[in-house]
Formats: C-alpha cells, sequence, structure tokens
C-alpha cells in the first residue's frame, strides 16, 4: 500500500518536471514574436501530461486492487482480468481522444499489435477513423511559409476541405497551373515541441509501470513508436521512402505509388500526383465493380499480401503503416484494378541477414522444422519461445496435425490453452524485448495486414502461401535484370519457382493425408457407434 501512494504522488509530482523538461522556459522571451503561442504551447502541455499521468495512475490502481488476493491460476483471476483490461482501454481510449495527435497515433499503434490483449486492440481500433481536421487558416500559412511565395502563382485551384485528416497531417486536393490535379499533405504547426513533451511523457509513464509493476515492461514499445514517430515528421524521408518504393515495384503492374512533386515538397509539405480510389477494406465497393465479386475481392487480397510479402522477403524494405486508409483500390490498370500505396512516413530497412532469417523461418514454419524453428529462434534471442512462432503466424503449434491454414483440432487447441496459462507477463515482456526491432515491425504490419485480409474474406492459407513463396524467392541470389547475365537471372527466378512447386506439393499432400486420417477417424467412429453392423 505504501508503494501505491508513493508512486501516486510521484506521478503527480513529476508532470511539472516534464513539462519543463520538453519546454525550454529560456525560450520564452517577451521579445519573440510567438512569445504568446509558446506560452499557450506550455500550458496545453501541462493540461495534457496531467492528463495522460492521471489516467496510468488510476489504471494501475485499478489492476492492484482488482487483482489483489486472487491465485494467477485460477478462473476468477482470469475474469477479473478480462474486466480490468477492458476498463483501461476505455480509459486510455478516452485519454487518446481528449489528447488527440500523438496519442491518437499511439493508440493506432498498440491496436496493430496481436500481442496486447485483446481487449485492449479491439477497443483502441476505433481510433483508426478519429482525426479532427485542423482550420485551414493554420494549414494555408504553413503552405506560405514553407512554399515560399503566393499560393495562386502554383496553383489553379486548392480546395480548402480537406479530403483526409490523420493524426499529423491532412490532406488537401490542388490543381497545378499546369492542370496537374495533385494531393498536398501538410503537416499541423507546432508538432515537433509538442512531440518531445508527449514521448517524454510516455517514457516516464512506462517506466513508472515497470516500477510498479515490475513484469509489465513496455520501454522496448515506446521505443519503436518514437523511432516511427519521429520519421514520418520528416516529410522529405517520406518522399525518399515513396520513390524507392515506386523503383521496387515498376515492374509489377498491380501496384502504384503516386509520383511526388519534389520541387513543392518540403520537410512539413509533401505533394504527390493525386490518385483516386476507394479504400482497399471497402468490401460494399469492390463488390459492385464486378460480375464475380467474390472472385475479385480475393484476388484484391491476394495481390495486397504478395506486395507485402514481397516488401518482407525480397526488398527487406517495408512500409510499416498499411491500414486500410493508405492502400486504395483504383479502377485503373491494365489487369481491371490496381493497388495504390499511400503514406510512405513509416518504413523499415531490414538487415539483411534478418531479413535472410525470417525468409529461412517462414519455410521451416511451413514445414514444422522444430530443430530449425530452435535455431532461428536463438538467433532472434527468443530461443525459449521458438516453439509458439507456428502459433504466433500460421496459427497451429509446431506438433501439429491439421492441415496449413485449417486452424488446430479440439485436442491441439485445449493443450495449448494448457500451456499458455502458465505463462506469465513476465514471459511476454521478456519475448517482447528480446525481439528484434525489424521483428517487431513486421508484427504490427502482419497484424494489420490479416484484419484486412479478414474482411476481404481471404482465408489464412492465402496469406500463408503469399509469405512461403515469396520467402522461397527471398532465399535466392539477388540479381539485377537490368545487369547480370540474362541466363543467369531467368535460371535463378526458375530454380526459385521449382522450389516454390515443390513446396506446394508437399502441403497439398501432407493436406490431403490430413483428408484421409479424418475419414479414417470418421468411419472408425461410425463403426464404434453402429456396433460393427458396417464391414470395413
Amino acid at each position: 500500500m505504501r508503494k501505491l501512494k508513493t508512486t501516486v504522488c510521484l506521478i503527480t509530482a513529476t508532470t511539472a518536471g516534464l513539462t519543463f523538461h520538453a519546454f525550454n522556459p529560456n525560450s520564452l522571451s517577451d521579445s519573440s514574436p510567438d512569445f504568446p503561442d509558446k506560452i499557450r504551447t506550455a500550458v496545453h502541455g501541462v493540461v495534457r501530461s496531467s492528463r495522460a499521468i492521471s489516467t496510468i495512475a488510476l489504471t494501475a490502481v485499478d489492476y492492484k486492487f482488482t487483482l489483489r488476493g486472487l491465485p494467477v491460476d485460477s478462473d476468477e483471476y482470469r475474469r477479473k482480468l478480462s474486466e480490468v483490461h477492458f476498463r483501461s482501454a476505455w480509459r486510455i481510449l478516452k485519454l487518446c481522444e481528449a489528447n488527440k495527435g500523438f496519442y491518437v497515433k499511439a493508440g493506432q499503434f498498440v491496436a496493430a499489435l496481436r500481442q496486447v490483449p485483446k481487449e485492449y486492440s479491439s477497443t483502441l481500433s476505433s481510433l483508426q477513423d478519429q482525426a479532427v481536421p485542423c482550420h485551414f487558416k493554420a494549414i494555408e500559412e504553413v503552405l506560405i511559409h514553407n512554399l515560399g511565395h503566393n499560393l495562386s502563382d502554383t496553383f489553379l485551384s486548392l480546395d480548402e476541405q480537406p479530403l483526409a485528416a490523420a493524426s499529423i497531417a491532412q490532406v488537401h486536393k490542388a490543381v497545378l497551373k499546369d492542370h496537374q490535379a495533385v494531393a498536398i499533405k501538410v503537416q499541423y504547426p507546432g508538432l515537433e515541441q509538442q512531440m518531445k513533451l508527449d514521448t517524454t511523457t510516455m517514457y516516464f509513464i512506462s517506466k513508472s509501470i515497470t516500477w510498479f509493476f515490475p513484469e509489465y515492461r513496455f520501454g522496448w514499445l515506446v521505443a519503436e513508436f518514437v523511432q516511427a514517430i519521429s520519421l514520418e515528421l520528416d516529410f522529405i524521408q517520406e518522399a525518399g521512402n515513396s520513390e524507392r518504393t515506386a523503383n521496387n515495384f515498376k515492374n509489377n503492374k498491380w501496384v502504384k505509388v503516386p509520383h511526388v512533386f519534389w520541387d513543392l515538397t518540403t520537410k512539413q509539405v509533401l505533394t504527390m500526383e493525386f490518385c483516386t480510389g476507394h479504400k482497399v477494406d471497402d468490401v460494399g465497393y469492390l463488390k459492385e465493380r464486378k460480375i464475380d465479386p467474390v472472385k475479385y475481392v480475393l484476388q484484391v487480397a491476394k495481390v495486397l499480401l504478395e506486395m507485402f510479402a514481397e516488401m518482407i522477403f525480397i526488398h527487406g524494405f517495408l512500409h510499416g503503416d498499411p491500414h486500410p486508409g493508405n492502400i486504395l483500390v483504383s479502377p485503373e490498370g491494365q489487369n481491371g484494378f490496381s493497388l495504390v500505396l499511400l503514406d510512405h512516413g513509416i518504413y523499415k530497412q531490414l538487415n539483411d541477414k534478418f531479413r535472410l532469417d525470417y525468409c529461412q523461418l517462414w519455410k521451416a514454419l511451413i514445414l514444422l522444422d522444430s530443430k530449425k524453428l530452435q535455431h532461428l529462434g536463438e538467433q532472434f534471442g527468443v530461443a525459449k519461445y521458438s516453439k509458439y512462432f507456428p502459433v504466433i503466424f500460421t496459427g497451429r503449434t509446431v506438433d501439429s496435425t491439421s492441415a496449413l491454414g485449417k486452424g488446430m483440432s479440439t485436442k491441439e487447441r485445449r493443450k495449448l490453452k494448457q500451456e499458455l496459462q502458465s505463462l506469465k507477463m513476465e514471459d511476454i515482456s521478456s519475448f517482447m524485448e528480446s525481439l528484434p526491432s525489424d521483428f517487431l515491425t513486421i508484427l504490427r504490419t502482419d497484424g494489420l495486414l490479416r484484419s484486412i485480409a479478414s474482411k476481404l474474406g481471404a482465408s489464412q492459407r492465402v496469406r500463408i502461401l503469399a509469405y512461403a513463396k515469396y520467402a522461397l524467392y527471398g532465399l535466392s541470389p539477388k540479381l539485377n535484370p537490368e545487369s547480370d547475365n540474362v541466363i543467369k537471372v531467368k535460371f535463378s527466378q526458375l530454380t526459385a519457382y521449382l522450389s516454390y512447386l515443390q513446396l506446394r506439393l508437399i502441403l497439398e499432400v501432407l493436406e490431403l493425408l490430413s483428408w484421409l486420417a479424418k475419414v479414417k477417424q470418421f468411419l472408425f467412429n461410425f463403426y464404434e457407434k453402429t456396433g460393427g453392423a458396417l464391414v470395413l
């Protein structure tokens, strides 16, 4: 109890210190023309930090008192834990909605992680479409400050109503003097200073929670978020990511990346080619477009999964924020549609050794090679938990007899449930903080892709086969089609494709054997029920 009181007092008293740390009082000079704005920002920062810290303090107290005295392995503990998860997730949702900006972004970041309790991911997922647009006058000031000239000299028209608004920027449609339609992404003013305070607060809260609950360690999560959001604030970096991705997919007829207008792009303003389309999870729109709507929607899902599989396993350069608003289905394209990839702020350059190990991981997952999985677990720093890789990525256990993509049998689910009940929060914290940063990015991206694929009606098997195919391609020697010998390139591609066909054949045989085993079991049960009347 004493530790609890100490924590609450410490958390409350530290708010002013955090604000002082994030804002340098020496900069608030009366002679500064933006003196009132800095005062306003500082006061706003105190309010935001106080709200965040008090919310987390209340949540810590809730967990402590709700679970006090309950045996960890009891049904009552699990029921109470789920209830407090829901209450806490709701509080954090309200905190994100009140503080807006980076808190909304942080909430979205957490919601995309499949490794957090489902009560949090389901509750915070509502933040994905919550963003209040900034008034156009403030946006216009950012444009003039960055482009350095009268806007009417550059644009024939500029829509004041934004096409979309997010947590750090909003997008407006405009038409250039040459009648080229463009989309202008404009960063909200004052974000860099706000980020310093918000991220300082998040680090402090994370450390406070760990001090209060040693088994709950979220430093890895805050570090990943801060790294991602810092990159996203630099639109020049985003423009470079966009061009690199466009070059990576230049021979892919299914993928389109908007052209960047560099002369109208700065750190706070990004001007791109305007592309039409609907969100990739807009199933109603997709089904209206084709005679065979189900087949069309599944084709969209397949292209989406293969696009990201190519990024992960071959390019090693991964878009880290594939929520539905960042992927449009356009009616344009030689194949009846194309996927337009937007928002290139958050990217991860995968270490090449990690990329190859991850390719090997997927090959081992398909074949359920337990020795290889154990070895790769050691490479990733989580050997103790390597047996859970098949559960995380393919939905079956390492000793599963179920066909790939078919989930687990009732017996396997029961056994896994018993194993997972023995795991503590300490195990989850240890697992997540031990993983390489590249792995954490992939986990988050994969979680978002699974959600979209599920809405499109694609089975888990579609995703697994897409990953398996590109994992094998990724293990092939990297050759440049423009400079290497054509025969050498074609032979390498053929070898990779034959390896994939061989793997597909193995999977089909295993699925057939699984089906025959079920038929055999059915006939045996039927024989037993009929008292041997049926002669087998």
